[in-house]
């Protein structure tokens, strides 16, 4: 049973994903939906929206300010999930929920699941959940056709890349460089030789991020990639927004010109 993802991916044969990421409820919930509609109209394929999380280990100091500040506003799943319903009704292109383990095991697994997918979410990315250790996550999503995607590293061995191929269901997510999000990291040849690597090895397609912040990266890492992740970039450009107006104007202009570049 396909979804949203998967019959994406499938047709983009010769056209690299850009998928901007989003804190829900930055800077609240209602700019949320806004600018989840900004996206879609400047050329976005599909749209990652970061669960609030307290202690969001892989993500860098900006996504993890727009977590406070979320968290902050007292926002609950019931509210996020309301949000994404709005969303969905607005905009066709496929929605991932990007988040941490805990809360999804505190909430229950199989009814976490079911209601995401019942607003409209079409695949989960859970960082901190290893590959090795997700068949229960796997179960739960498979029931309610909802997209797994796991994260490559540049550390990750062959055999365990193969693992994570074998267990993503619409693309993988390729970490590129170590250690956390954030802007200004440097890509080299090394980076380069890994997504070469990674293109010999997997059978699904791949998306660059951590790190990925101008026309510039995105044209080095859409040449060796199937698209890319953005966040933290995105999270900047939206904290040096006046208000609502000048925010969906800066992402239109800052997505647009990604867009153009790949």
């Amino acid at each position: 049973m396909s979804n949203r993802i998967q019959e994406l991916v499938a047709e983009s044969s010769n056209h690299k994903l850009l998928i901007p990421y989003l804190t829900a409820g930055f800077p609240s919930l209602n700019e949320t939906i806004q600018l989840a509609e900004t996206a879609a109209d400047s050329g976005c394929d599909m749209l990652e929206l970061g669960l609030p999380f307290s202690d969001p280990l892989a993500d860098g100091p900006e996504i993890q300010y727009s977590s406070h500040q979320a968290l902050q506003q007292g926002l609950k799943f019931d509210e996020i999930l309301s949000a994404v319903e709005k969303i969905r009704a607005r905009i066709e292109m496929p929605l991932i929920f990007m988040g941490y383990y805990n809360p999804l095991i505190a909430h229950g697994l199989g009814d976490f699941v079911r209601r995401a997918a019942g607003a409209g979410i079409d695949g989960l990315i859970i960082p901190d959940l290893p590959v090795e250790e997700s068949a229960d996550f796997k179960v739960a999503c498979n029931k309610q056709a909802v997209s797994t995607i796991f994260l490559a590293a540049p550390t990750s061995s062959k055999k365990r890349i193969k693992m994570i191929d074998k267990n993503s269901t619409g693309f993988v997510y390729a970490v590129t460089v170590t250690g956390v999000t954030g802007t200004g990291k440097v890509f080299d040849r090394s980076t380069d030789n890994y997504l070469k690597k990674l293109r010999s090895i997997l059978d699904n397609k791949f998306v660059a991020g951590f790190g990925v912040s101008s026309p510039a990266d995105a044209r080095r890492l859409g040449a060796l990639s199937d698209g890319m992740v953005i966040g933290s970039a995105i999270v900047k450009l939206l904290r040096q927004g006046k208000n609502l107006i000048d925010r969906r104007m800066k992402l239109e202009r800052f997505l647009s010109s990604i867009r153009k570049a790949i």
